[in-house]
């Protein structure tokens, strides 16, 4: 008996020696499912390494780790991402974005009409079902899940190219607050894009999951997710490696388009006092607002910057309106941008307080506070969140990756990629509700 013991005993050491000495000097398999983070106004796509047990954000040709969720439709085809960016002023009728707000919701009809107020192109209610109308050659109608699939499949062929292997499973990142309904037609437009869902995962638990939380000893855990266009305050609950969404509130009508809009308003406004008319043309407008987003970027970094657009704005000469060439250029300080937005950024603190109320929690009682989105990048908001809490919030992951990262961290466990790590469960929490604040 002692010797079948033994001989069993050296069988498994075998096995693990050959494991250990496989990962030593083998190469790691290739990761077989992804982490999707479909953002309301960028998407990622990331994997966890086997191996070394890191997370890998994977980029397009040009190394650019986020895709914008816009999809724009002409007559020659379907065109997503970084590609639409020439044709949202072009053609703004036909280019679909912050399709997410829209995905697997049921509308009262004078609801989506004041929603649909603010966009460009039309939506269209179909039996309480929002679905955008497109006129190219010909006139029909898409769905929000059909704009979400053309999103993840550019993600899913981005995959196969960085990793030379077909990408058929993944999981998925949803707002805390979506529904069972809104989670399933998300599930549907993976599907349509030729993906398998094996899970769906909160995006403040992804977060939580980034920044290493669901590894540490923490109980209350304070989501800001600040993105382009919309505000998302979390409070979680950890208990064990389980997360409960405790609270949830937010502004889905406050984000960095919100910022960037009021510095466009200002350089407008500032062209029109050294030229007596503000641009008109949609090539100048295009140029402006993307020049205005560049300020706004450097501002995270640089205390002031300078913009500098060439612009061909529409005069009165003596035969009629006539195009006039010129040079706007005008110095943008950081305490100018913030004195812009002074009060959209107050607006900031108004969920945070109400999550803390409904959580029954007072600031004190957070034991991390952790930013996710790009607008978090913004150094005032960032002091305003630390000046409220008397302590520095936690930025050790980029903002703009983190929910992505967070993902594909699930996304490795899903695939039983080596080293293993510790999954962080979510606690249905049904009768949990988000407050807006807009």
């Amino acid at each position: 008996m002692s010797g079948e013991m033994s001989a069993i005993g050296s069988f498994i050491l075998a096995l693990l020696l050959a494991g250990y000495l496989g990962q030593q000097f083998l190469p790691p398999p290739k990761p077989k499912v992804v982490g999707l983070d479909l953002g309301t106004t960028f998407c990622s796509v990331g994997v966890f390494q086997a191996g070394t047990g890191e997370v890998e954000v994977l980029g397009d040709a040009e190394g650019r780790k986020s895709i914008p969720s816009v999809v724009s439709f002409t007559a020659t085809g379907i065109h997503v991402g970084h590609d639409v960016q020439d044709l949202i002023d072009s053609n703004p009728q036909n280019t679909i974005y912050d399709a997410k707000r829209f995905i697997g919701k049921v509308f009262e009809p004078d609801v989506l009409i004041a929603e649909s107020a603010r966009y460009p192109f039309q939506v269209m209610n179909n039996n309480g079902s929002a679905e955008f109308l497109i006129t190219t050659n010909q006139t029909y109608t898409v769905t929000p899940e059909f704009i979400g699939s053309q999103l993840l499949l550019k993600m899913r062929k981005m995959a196969e190219e960085q990793l030379g292997v077909p990408i058929h499973k993944a999981v998925i990142s949803v707002p805390a607050e979506f529904d069972e309904m809104q989670r399933n037609y998300t599930i549907r437009a993976a599907n349509m894009a030729g993906l398998d869902i094996l899970r769906v995962i909160n995006e403040p638990t992804a977060a939580a999951m980034a920044y290493g939380l669901h590894k540490v000893d923490v109980s209350n855990v304070l989501v800001v997710d600040l993105g382009g266009g919309t505000l998302d305050v979390s409070l979680l609950n950890k208990q064990g490696g389980m997360f409960l969404t405790r609270a949830m509130a937010g502004n889905n009508k406050l984000g960095g388009q919100d910022f960037s809009q009021r510095l466009f308003q200002h350089a407008t406004e500032r062209v029109r006092q050294q030229y007596g008319v503000t641009p008109s043309l949609k090539e100048d407008i295009h140029r402006l607002r993307q020049a205005v987003e560049e300020a706004k970027l450097n501002l995270t970094v640089a205390s002031s910057t300078q913009l500098r657009v060439p612009l061909r704005l529409l005069t009165q000469g003596p035969r009629g309106p006539q195009e006039t060439p010129i040079i706007f250029q005008e110095p943008i300080s950081r305490e100018r941008f913030e004195e812009l937005n002074a009060d959209l950024f107050q607006k900031i603190l108004t969920p945070i307080k109400t999550v803390l109320e409904e959580g029954h929690l007072s600031k004190e009682d957070v034991d991390e506070v952790v930013l996710v989105g790009g607008s978090t990048r913004i150094p005032r908001i960032r002091r305003l969140i630390a000046e409220y809490f008397g302590k520095e919030p936690n930025t050790s992951v980029d903002p703009d990756l983190a929910v992505v990262t967070g993902v594909a961290i699930q996304a490795g466990i899903m695939g039983g990629s080596w080293p293993l790590q510790v999954s962080a469960l979510e606690i249905p929490n049904h009768h949990l509700r988000k407050r807006n604040f807009s």
